[in-house]
Formats: structure tokens, sequence, C-alpha cells
């Protein structure tokens, strides 16, 4: 017998069954690691707390003056000089141009002479009615004399204390005086109408003086209102004409400013329908935020104006106009802009962050939820807008809840997990990834 032979297959199967022990023995302990970690599995959860939030919208659109004014003369004539720099911001009052003054003096002092002239004249109408009626006056003392002598001489007459000529003399006397008053009666309404004429010129004299003066200040082309004013379409020396169509220059009025935006119908009636079926309560605020072009915040707080009553048939929306305050001329006209603009508060609603969301392969979202088991249960959800950077979730979940926000890579439904507060900037997942680290593994 070869006892070689004998000890080399012993030794070899002795060999073999160290190898299928370790092999068992390392089986086992990767199974009691597996099963260790997988007792250890944490994620970080928030639990459903519904509060009040003020729900906005933010609407494209686009900034316009709050006044244009088109500067155009309105007496004809040479234009002498221009007293703004193009670009610059002008105040209401300000003198931009002067046409040459001098025809327009001129006719003002005109006017200014005819209406001395006519007072004048009005004044000596004046006198002469003064006269006029002193001479009825006196016209009528005469004849109340006359009349009692001529009764004192008709009773002498019949005594035959006087001669029938006499008498006839006294009576001659009193009917010249009544014709003589007559005449003057006659006279004073003549210088009445005189004067009535004469008022009348005055008054058209006035008017004619007003006008050249309103033609002569018109030379003045002053700033109607305040603003920034643009480049003239004018040059000095050049001819303008009354009412132009080519405006002499525009100035647009910038602090405030309007802010245009389109809102669609369809949002329009669900904003509507929502405030009456009380899912969200009316706000009485009217303040509006804005966002500019770059996605910075305008410093400044707008309000809201009105929304006008037509729908753009090409659009099917209408706009509303909001004013905000423009003191460094940040917002110019046609600026591109968004407005943030408050619907009205929205009572116990649910906010989720976004990281916790998901999305199934039809694109409908869904959250990890941890029951009172500590097991991970899929919960599809319905949500409504982002705020910032969560979601508004109206159907889905209840108060309590307690959402998967970090770990959402280690678990699946019904893995039964160690669930820990969420805590914004901290290390939520320690002790999980420190076991991950360490050959760990689910």
């Amino acid at each position: 017998m070869n006892y070689n032979l004998v000890i080399k297959k012993i030794f070899y199967n002795f060999v073999f069954i160290i190898m299928i022990f370790m092999l068992f023995t390392l089986f086992s302990c990767v199974k009691k690691t597996q099963h260790k970690f997988r007792r250890q599995v944490e994620v970080s959860v928030i639990t459903v707390k519904p509060k009040d939030i003020m729900l906005t919208t933010v609407l494209p659109g686009r900034t316009s003056p709050y006044k244009v004014a088109e500067i155009r003369p309105q007496v004809s004539g040479i234009l002498l000089k221009r007293f703004f720099k193009e670009g610059s911001d002008v105040k209401k009052g300000d003198l931009l141009y002067l046409i040459d003054p001098a025809p327009f003096k001129a006719a003002y002092n005109e006017a200014k002479a005819a209406l001395d002239a006519a007072k004048k004249k009005a004044d000596s109408v004046k006198a002469a009615l003064e006269a006029s009626k002193a001479e009825v006056l006196r016209i009528k003392a005469n004849l109340l004399l006359s009349k009692k002598n001529s009764e004192r001489f008709e009773k002498a007459y019949k005594d035959k204390a006087v001669s029938a000529t006499q008498r006839d003399e006294i009576l001659t006397k009193m009917k010249v005086d009544e014709a003589t008053l007559t005449a003057a009666k006659a006279q004073v309404l003549k210088n009445q109408k005189a004067l009535a004429v004469a008022k009348a010129t005055i008054k058209q004299a006035e008017a004619a003086l007003k006008s050249a003066k309103i033609n002569l200040d018109y030379t003045r082309i002053t700033a109607p209102i305040s603003g920034r004013i643009g480049p003239s379409n004018i040059t000095v020396g050049a001819l303008v004409t009354a009412y132009q169509p080519v405006p002499l220059t525009t100035i647009h009025q910038l602090d405030p400013i309007y802010v245009d935006v389109p809102q669609s119908t369809n949002d329009l009636l669900l904003l509507k329908k929502r405030l009456k079926e009380g899912i969200i309560s009316e706000t009485k605020s009217r303040k509006v935020g804005l966002i500019l072009d770059d996605g910075s915040k305008y410093p400044l707080e707008g309000t809201f104006k009105f929304r006008d009553v037509s729908v753009d048939p090409g659009t099917g929306s209408v706009i509303l106009r909001m004013v905000f305050p423009n003191p460094e001329h940040i917002l110019l006209p046609e600026m591109f802009v968004k407005a943030v603009i408050k619907e009205g508060i929205k009572h116990n609603a649910i906010l989720v962050p976004q990281q916790a969301v998901n999305r199934d392969y039809s694109g409908n979202p869904f959250v990890y939820i941890v029951n009172l088991e500590d097991k991970v249960e899929i919960r599809p959800i319905k949500i409504d807008r982002a705020i910032g950077n969560k979601w508004l979730v109206t159907s889905g979940l209840n108060i309590g809840n307690k959402v998967v926000i970090e770990g959402l890579q280690y678990i699946r439904p019904g893995m039964k997990v160690k669930s820990v507060p969420f805590k914004k900037g901290g290390n939520n997942l320690g002790g999980f990834m420190r076991n991950k680290r360490h050959g760990g593994g689910v």
C-alpha cells in the first residue's frame, strides 16, 4: 500500500473541508451584516402640517408711461430757441421752445390800443348821457313852473286881470317845455344805446386783447407735465405751424409708471370659481410685486388699479393694470417684467418640498410616506403649483403623514425603515451613510 498517496488524499480532503467551512462562515457573516444594515436604514421625513398661505400668480407684461405729452406749437412762426437738453428730466412749466414773438407782440399792442380807445369813447358817451339826464331834470322843472303859471294866468284871465295875449303866451311856453322834455328824453335814450354799444365795443376789444395775449404766450412753449423729454424733431430756425401733425418732442412721465399684464379668461374664471366656492379667501390687499427681466426683484411694491372689461379676441385675455413708484427710473417704457399678483388666501394648505416628489412613467406625481408600522408606502398626489421650492398639494396627503425627503434612493415600497425628522442644512442621514461606507448594502 502506498501510504504517501493515502496521506495526500486525506490532506486534500481536509483542505477542501476547511475551504467549504470558510465559505459558509463568510456567507453567514455577509447575511448577518446585511440583516443588521437593513435594520439601520434611516430616512429623513417631514410631518404634514397644513397652514394658511397667500396664493400668487406671476404674469408677464410690459411697462408703459404714466403720462405721455406730445409737444406741438399752438401758433405758427419761426422757432428762435430751444431751452432743454435732449434726454433730460424736465418739470411742469419749464420753458422748452421760443417762437418769434414779434408779430404777436405787435398784435397785442394793437389790441390794447383798441381797448383803450373803446374805453375813452365809452367815457365820452357816459358823460353825454349824464348831461342829457340833467337836461331832462331842468326841463321838467321849467315845465312844472309853466304849468303853475298857466293855471294862475287862466284864473286871472277869467277875472279879466290879464289879457288873452298874455294867457296865450304862458300856454305856448308850457307846450314848448313839454316838447323840449320829450326831445330831452329821446336824447337820453339815444345816449343810453350809445353807451351800450360802447360797452359792447369794450368787451370785444377785451376779447381781442385776451386772444392776442394768449397767442403771445403760446410763443413760449412750456412742459405740460414733468418727466423725461425725448429728442427734438425740429431745429432752431425752422418754420412751425399751429397744431402740426409732427410733434416738436415728447415727454414721458416715468414716476409712477404703469405695468400692463394680460390674464387669460380661463385663469380669471377659475379664480372667481375658487373664490365663490370658498377654496380661497379674497384678500383686501391691492399690493403687487414685480420681477425684472434679469430675474431680480423690484424693490418697491405697486398697486393694482383695475381689470379691463373687454377681452382681446386674438389672445383670449384681459389686461390688468398696475401702478408702480419709479423714483430711480429703473423701469423704462416697454420693458418686459413679471407681475406677482395676490389671488387670495388658501386655508389649510399642504406644502411638500419639491425634492420629495417623484413621477411615474405617465408623469403622475407621487411621494413616499412612512406609515404607522414604519413601512414605506407610495402615495399618489395632485399638485396645483410651485410655491418657492415647494409644491402645493391639493389631494393625496393627510395631516400627520410622514413624507420621505432624504434617502429616497435606498428605499422601496413595503420596506421597514427608521424615520428621523428632516433638518434643513443638517446631516439627516449620518448614521446610515456611515454604515454604507463600511460595506453595508441593500
